[in-house]
Formats: structure tokens, sequence, C-alpha cells
């Protein structure tokens, strides 16, 4: 029986970085995402990498993987649900569609995939569910996206605790502001920007080395960097409408649809 790690949103930023981090020691590596050229680009400098061209916004090619497992039948040793999305803008100027396709891959896809990868993972096994800093307080003009990720986070740590009698490990991630292409989905070129302010900008190769880090000390959560995790300190201390309101006005935002129209 092959020993395997499967890696969601591989093709780019956390998931990309995280397969070059933890490439070792493992016989196969399932890269899924929708990118087909970038997961062959990772491919053409790893050579056990196993493309797998998913869009995890839809069940029936989520099924494509579950019948993948059920014919090869590996040990997963590791998931990393690193795949996700979000919109920047003021919730009535999202289409419906748009919000419910961050429930589907921020959400839906997470909970599908360990349903399906638990009953091929054995003891000392890993689950990796990457949330965002932006779980642990309602962000407004972030709304969406964030409520998506507080429930990741409250996902993953019952969940945990749940899975301790079989000895799998669940570790929830919640980075701060990160350089990856994110941004590029997540704002509206044409639109001026929700954040203008971003504080820090962490480097995901350092996110990435502190995720490793936490997963060998077997802990549920990592927090990296000092203002993320000041940051989480102070949204458990400060009234979340203080917390709003600090936001909206760091950012210059006014509460309507129309973001700093001049």
């Amino acid at each position: 029986m092959k020993n395997i790690i499967v890696v969601t949103g591989a093709a780019s930023g956390l998931g990309k970085e995280f397969i070059y981090q933890y490439k070792n020691n493992v016989d196969e590596i399932w890269t899924i995402d929708r990118d087909l050229e970038g997961l062959n680009k990772i491919k053409e400098d790893i050579e056990n990498i196993v493309p797998i061209v998913i869009d995890l916004s839809k069940n029936e090619e989520i099924n494509k993987y579950k019948e993948k497992l059920e014919k090869e039948k590996p040990n997963v040793i590791l998931l990393g649900n690193f795949a996700g999305f979000g919109k920047f803008d003021h919730s009535e100027n999202i289409k419906t569609e748009t919000k419910l396709n961050m429930i589907d891959v921020n959400v839906k896809a997470p909970v599908a995939l360990i349903d399906y990868t638990l009953p091929y993972m054995r003891e000392r096994s890993n689950i990796v569910n990457i949330a965002s800093c932006a779980a642990f307080q309602p962000i407004p003009y972030i709304n969406d996206y964030a409520s998506t990720k507080a429930f990741l986070v409250s996902y993953s740590r019952a969940l945990n605790i749940e899975l301790k009698y079989r000895n799998i490990h669940v570790l929830t991630v919640t980075p701060f502001w990160t350089k990856t292409n994110f941004f590029e989905r997540a704002i509206k070129p044409e639109k001026k920007e929700v954040v203008i302010k971003y504080d820090v900008m962490y480097k995901t190769e350092d996110v990435v080395k502190q995720i490793i880090k936490d997963l060998n000390k077997n802990k549920d959560m990592s927090v990296y960097g000092k203002f993320n995790k000041g940051q989480r300190i102070l949204v458990k201390i400060l009234p979340h409408k203080l917390i709003m309101k600090l936001w909206m006005k760091k950012q210059k935002l006014d509460g309507t649809p129309n973001i700093r129209k001049d």
C-alpha cells in the first residue's frame, strides 16, 4: 500500500509552497487544482506528483477524487485543504452565485474531502485546514469570506477532538495577510480596493515553515507572526462592535456599496 499526501489548491500559494517543503518520504503527492498547467509545472520539479484537475465548487467533480481513492486504496498520511477564495466588497455588490461558490469551495469541499479521505487514513495521519485570521471576528466588506473561515475554524478544532480516538491530528491554520495570488481574485481591478492598509504581509515560505513546525508539535492551531498573534488576542478581549468600527475607520469605509466613491 503506497503512502500519499493530498494537497488541494496545489498549483499556487500556500498549497504549492507546502508541497515543496513537505515532499520527502512519501510515495506520491496527489495535487488537486483547476489549473492543470500549474500542476504540471510542479511535476517538472517533483517526479512523484499526481495532478488531479478538479473544480472544488462542484460535487460531481469532487466525486472523481472519491472514486480514485476507492480504486487505488492508498494510505493517506496527510490531507491538506489549502484551496479557497474570497471576494472583498460590499455584500450588495457581490453576486449570490459568487457567495455560494465561496461556501462551496471554503466550506463544503473541505468537509467532503475529509469524509472521503478518513477511511484511508491510519494512526498518526494529519489533516491541515487553511482558515484565516479573518475567522476570529466579523469583518464588513469581507463578510462572506470571513464567515466561511469562521466555520472552518470551529469545525476543524472540534474534529481534532473527535478524531483523537483514532490518533489522527487536525491542524487549523489561520494566516494573516500572506503574499499569494489570492488577491487577484479577491479584488476587482476596476474598483477601488476595500483594503488600503494591510499592516503586514507575510511570506508564504515562512507561513508554511510554521505549519510544518506546528504539525510536528501536534498543535491544533497554527498562528504565524507577532502581529497575527497579537490581533487574535485583541479580538478576544475587545467587543466585536468596536473591532468592526476600528476596521471601517482604518480602511476608510462608510458602510455603503459605493466604496470611497470620489
